[in-house]
């Protein structure tokens, strides 16, 4: 059986073709892309590069891969991959795929880099998903992820606020799929749109807003928080895991010098496939 939960699958499905990132600016969209992006190592890459967007969604992080390498190939096992291929039409060079981390299609040790974001903490085994990634790459090609941090670089009060959120999130995700976004968007305008504005307004008086729950998103659009507010309250299965921890799974996954973004969001981390593994 594959390494996915269908309840989660079908969720993704339904968010990413009401949310296909077409209400997002190219300026927000590279912004975003460059933040998750940061220490990926461009510089390792050939022009005729071959890779992998695992768990590609509405394809917006392979708009912006996809024209700097050879060939894009684009896996998600939800009708997302609908979406991601209908957004990419123009770009000659990417190669959908309906299919599971461990089922992807794609020959082991076949890919000279991958990347999966926001996807490994909502499958059963996260461990096993990012092992599954490594499987793809060439020796020493690059693997970036971005799993959700379990807040261990923030204070205990911010951690008990996210127990407060999760609690909220195992009832939103049971709610009706037509009625699930109506309440995101309630979140989003009740929640994150305020807490951005203030962090912004203090930001502007010169004062430090990281530890203001939702600082990210001061500079980000209402329909990005709209988007995050639906991904994060009605997705049915969430992990969260530490710095420690997902240093940790790379390396028994066999990657080598791993490195984590210091920046927001938390956690982004690119490591490279051992080539003894």
């Amino acid at each position: 059986m594959s390494n996915l939960d269908v309840k989660t699958v079908a969720s993704f499905g339904d968010e990413w073709s009401r949310f296909d990132q077409s209400g997002m600016s190219d300026a927000e969209a590279e912004k975003v892309f460059d933040e998750y992006f940061l220490v990926f190592p461009w510089g390792v890459l050939s022009p005729d590069a071959v890779g992998f967007d695992m768990g590609c969604g509405s394809g917006r992080w392979a708009r912006w891969v996809a024209p700097r390498v050879g060939l894009l190939h684009c896996i998600d096992p939800s009708d997302a991959i609908q979406v991601a291929a209908a957004n990419l039409a123009d770009l000659g060079n990417v190669v959908f795929h309906r299919g599971a981390v461990d089922a992807s299609g794609l020959a082991t040790g076949s890919q000279d880099f991958g990347y999966s974001l926001g996807v490994l903490h909502h499958v059963p085994d996260t461990a096993s998903a990012i092992r599954s990634c490594v499987d793809l790459l060439k020796p020493r090609a690059p693997l970036l992820l971005y799993l959700y941090y379990a807040f261990d670089s923030r204070p205990w009060w911010f951690r008990a606020l996210w127990r407060v959120s999760d609690w909220g999130r195992r009832l939103i995700h049971q709610l009706p799929p037509w009625l699930k976004p109506w309440v995101t968007d309630v979140i989003a305008a009740g929640v994150y749109w305020p807490l951005a504005r203030i962090s912004r307004l203090l930001e502007r008086f010169g004062l430090s807003v990281g530890s203001v729950p939702l600082s990210y998103y001061r500079h980000h659009s209402f329909y990005t928080m709209r988007t995050d507010a639906r991904d994060r309250f009605g997705t049915p299965l969430e992990q969260r895991f530490t710095r420690v921890q997902i240093g940790a799974m790379m390396a028994a996954a066999g990657l080598v010098d791993v490195r984590f973004s210091d920046a927001a969001p938390f956690w982004c981390a690119v490591g490279f496939r051992d080539p003894a593994s």
